[in-house]
C-alpha cells in the first residue's frame, strides 16, 4: 500500500511540475495537468497584500468617537485565492475567493443596520465565478463567451486589473466606476464575449446591476444631485477595444488585465472603453424625479517594453482621458481602507469625508497618467531590484472648484518579481470644505499618507 501511495505522489508532483509555453500562465506554479501536454489543466493562486500605514487624516476625522490628525493601521487590503483551469480545448472556468480591506474597523459599525451585532469573521467572499467557452480559433486569434459573477468590464484596463502585477503599490480605483455601488468589488452578474482577432482585442458584455439598496450602505436620500436610482434599473452594456501593436497581451483569465509585464514582453497599445446604462441614476429636481442615463469613456494608451535586454531593464507607462457622465452633480468620496468611523466637519451634499478620503469619483473628466522604470536584474545581488514609479489623477469634476490633483510617488522592491515584493508609497490628496458657491466644494489645503506594502503572490 506504501508503494502504491509513493507512485501516485511522485506522478502528481511530475505532472503539476508541467508548463505549457503559449502564454503568461507558463510559471512552474500549482497545478494538476489534465493531459500528458498540460493543455488541459487546473490551477491555483494565492496573493496576500499586507498594508502598514500612517494617514494625515482629513479635518474634523474620529476613530470610534475620539478625535483623531493622524492614525497608524494595519490592514489587508487584498487576500484571495483563485482555482481555474481549462478542462477541454473549448471549456475554461474561472473562480475566485477572498476579501479586500480588511483592518481593525472592517466590522463597523458595531450592530447592521437590522439590528444584529457586527461580525469582522464574514469578509470573504467569491468575487468570481464564471464558465467560458471558445467557439473558434486559429493561431492566436479566438472567440470566447462566457457568463457569471466576473470583473469582465469595458471602460479600461484599470476597470479590470490583475492586481497580483500591478506597478503602483495600488490601482486607479476611480476605473472601477461603480465599486461596491452597483456591484460586488467590481464585478457584475454578466454574459460577455471576449476575444483576439488578429492585433484587436474586444470585451463585450452586458451586465445586470445590483440594486444599490443591497451594498451594505443606507442609500442616500434623493437630492439635487445624482445618486444611484432605487426604481426603474435597467441591464448595463460595457465594451472595451485594444490595437496591440506590437507583442499581444495574455489572455488566460478573463478580464484580469496586467499591471506590468516587467519587460518580458514588447508592448504598445491603444484602447477605447465604454460603460452605459439607462437610468442609472436619479435627483430631485424642483418636485419632479429626473433619471439620468450613466455614460463612461475614456481612451488610452499603455506601453510596457524591455529598454536593455541584457540587464533586463524595462519601462512601463500609461496615459488615459475618461469623460465620467453618472448625471448631474454626481460626486462620491471615498478612502481605501478608510482608517476612521466618522467626522466633526461633514460637508452638506458630501459622505464619508473622514479619515483618507477625497472626491474619487464624479462627473467630469479625468487624467490619468503613471510611469515607472524598472532597473537591472540583480541590482539588489541576490535580494532582486527596484522600481520606482510615479502616478497622477487630475480630475475635473463638476462640484469641485477647481481640478483635483492626487499624486503618488513609490518604489517597488522586487525580491522575486511580483511573487515576492515590497513597495513604499506616498500619496498626497486634497481636502474640500463647503464653498460660498451653493452646491460646490472649495479647496482647503492638502493630505498625505505613507504606506508600506509586502505582496506574496504565488
Amino acid at each position: 500500500m506504501k508503494k502504491v501511495l509513493a507512485i501516485l505522489l511522485l506522478t502528481a508532483s511530475a505532472s503539476m511540475a508541467q508548463v505549457r509555453h503559449s502564454d503568461d500562465n507558463t510559471r512552474n506554479d500549482i497545478r494538476y495537468n489534465l493531459n500528458e501536454s498540460g493543455s488541459h489543466y487546473v490551477k491555483f493562486t494565492f496573493t496576500n497584500q499586507t498594508w502598514l500605514r500612517w494617514n494625515d487624516n482629513n479635518p474634523g476625522t474620529t476613530v470610534l468617537g475620539d478625535p483623531k490628525t493622524n492614525t497608524f493601521d494595519i490592514g489587508l487590503r487584498r487576500t484571495r485565492v483563485q482555482l481555474f483551469g481549462q478542462i477541454t480545448d473549448r471549456i475554461f472556468f474561472y473562480t475566485q475567493f477572498g476579501m479586500n480591506n480588511f483592518n481593525k474597523l472592517s466590522a463597523f459599525p458595531a450592530y447592521n443596520t437590522n439590528g444584529t451585532p457586527s461580525n469582522r469573521k464574514v469578509a470573504a467572499f467569491f468575487h468570481d465565478a464564471l464558465g467560458e467557452y471558445e467557439v473558434q480559433r486559429k493561431g492566436n486569434s479566438f472567440v470566447r463567451f462566457g457568463g457569471g459573477l466576473t470583473v469582465v468590464n469595458g471602460l479600461s484596463r484599470f476597470s479590470q486589473p490583475s492586481i497580483g502585477t500591478i506597478m503602483t503599490m495600488d490601482v486607479p480605483v476611480f476605473a472601477q466606476a461603480t465599486v461596491d455601488q452597483t456591484d460586488q468589488f467590481a464585478r457584475k452578474l454578466s454574459i460577455y464575449s471576449r476575444g483576439q482577432i488578429g492585433k484587436v482585442n474586444y470585451r463585450l458584455d452586458v451586465a445586470d446591476p445590483f440594486p444599490i439598496e443591497t451594498n451594505g450602505s443606507v442609500p442616500a436620500a434623493i437630492s439635487v444631485n445624482s445618486a444611484f436610482a432605487q426604481r426603474k434599473n435597467h441591464k448595463q452594456f460595457q465594451a472595451l477595444l485594444i490595437y496591440n501593436i506590437f507583442d499581444t497581451e495574455d489572455n488566460t483569465t478573463p478580464g484580469y488585465m496586467t499591471g506590468t509585464y516587467l519587460g518580458k514582453r514588447r508592448v504598445l497599445n491603444l484602447e477605447a472603453g465604454i460603460i452605459s446604462q439607462k437610468n442609472a441614476t436619479w435627483r430631485r429636481e424642483s418636485v419632479d424625479t429626473v433619471y439620468n442615463d450613466m455614460n463612461l469613456w475614456s481612451v488610452a494608451a499603455y506601453m510596457d517594453m524591455p529598454v536593455n535586454k541584457n540587464k533586463s531593464t524595462a519601462v512601463s507607462a500609461y496615459i488615459g482621458y475618461f469623460n465620467t457622465d453618472y448625471g448631474k452633480g454626481y460626486l462620491r468620496y471615498n478612502g481605501i481602507m478608510n482608517p476612521a468611523t466618522g467626522t466633526t466637519q461633514s460637508i452638506a451634499g458630501a459622505g464619508g469625508t473622514q479619515g483618507n478620503a477625497y472626491p474619487m469619483f464624479g462627473t467630469g473628466r479625468v487624467i490619468y497618467a503613471q510611469a515607472g522604470y524598472k532597473f537591472k536584474d540583480g541590482l539588489l545581488g541576490s535580494q532582486g531590484t527596484l522600481m520606482p514609479y510615479a502616478s497622477l489623477q487630475h480630475a475635473d469634476y463638476q462640484r469641485l472648484d477647481n481640478g483635483m490633483n492626487v499624486y503618488n510617488l513609490g518604489v517597488n522592491w522586487l525580491i522575486k518579481g511580483h511573487n515576492g515584493k515590497m513597495s513604499l508609497n506616498f500619496e498626497n490628496r486634497p481636502v474640500y470644505k463647503a464653498s460660498a458657491v451653493p452646491n460646490e466644494l472649495a479647496s482647503h489645503g492638502r493630505k498625505s499618507a505613507f504606506v508600506l506594502q509586502y505582496q506574496i503572490s504565488i
